[in-house]
């Protein structure tokens, strides 16, 4: 995977496709803080208030490096790929593209119960200047596709099915995506302070047999299940990891 460095926003970020990219990790002397919204708010108002308050860091908008959605409902295809063109042109007026290429990290899910109204922001993540030599890093989310660039039903990993067998295979294919990414951006499992899980079917199943022996040292972090679907419609079990040492509320 191609690891480019983006001097603007003090991180380096892989190569993923045009919505997002695969994931993003902090230059030395620099951190990346993640900041969650306490409410959500609608995705276009997120980025008015993710301004004022890298306006209020002395931060510039290059230092926003992910972004973690809520969506309504699971997308069809071709309305996952129509949102993802708004969003892309909010990126591009933000002057956040490099080179044409997307370097904001993303998750994206649709929460199984209570969901909201409209597509939301549910937090961001940003870099400031540190002291600190912790390595901070952001996995981007990804769902039970086989290849992650083909945003297609050919792609799902066993289709319309959820037995045990089934949600153990597309675990393990995300799981070694999540690795791969993960690899690729310098960082091992020990340095993982975050393990996100989002799906909608029973965990504990093939928590055990498949999930936790493949986070190795991750797993003295816990899984973080969020009751959520991934953001197509037919796809069932999402991941994203993160190393960070701030979390805070907006």
């Amino acid at each position: 995977m191609q690891l480019i460095e983006n001097p603007a926003g003090n991180y380096a970020f892989l190569r993923g496709i045009a919505p997002y990219s695969a994931g993003v990790t902090a230059q030395p002397g620099y951190e990346i803080v993640r900041a969650v919204l306490a409410p959500s708010v609608p995705w276009r108002e997120g980025f008015t208030r993710i301004e004022e308050h890298l306006n209020g860091l002395g931060r510039p908008r290059s230092a926003l490096c992910s972004v973690e959605l809520r969506s309504p409902a699971p997308f069809t295809f071709a309305g996952f790929a129509a949102f993802n063109g708004e969003y892309q042109t909010r990126l591009a007026e933000w002057g956040l593209l490099r080179d044409g290429v997307n370097p904001i990290a993303r998750t994206n899910v649709a929460p199984a119960i209570n969901p909201p109204a409209q597509a939301a922001l549910y937090a961001f993540s940003y870099t400031v200047p540190t002291t600190h030599n912790r390595p901070t890093f952001i996995v981007a989310g990804a769902g039970d596709l086989r290849d992650q660039a083909d945003l297609s039903p050919a792609a799902i990993v066993r289709p319309d099915e959820i037995s045990t067998g089934a949600m153990q295979e597309k675990a393990a294919t995300v799981l070694t995506v999540m690795e791969e990414r993960l690899f690729g951006l310098g960082h091992a499992w020990a340095d993982v302070s975050d393990v996100g899980v989002y799906t909608a079917q029973p965990l504990h199943p093939f928590l055990e047999s498949t999930l936790a022996p493949s986070l190795h040292e991750a797993l003295n972090s816990g899984i973080h299940w969020h009751y959520c679907r991934p953001p197509i419609a037919g796809l069932e079990f999402e991941m994203d990891l993160r190393g960070v040492r701030v979390n805070e509320q907006v």
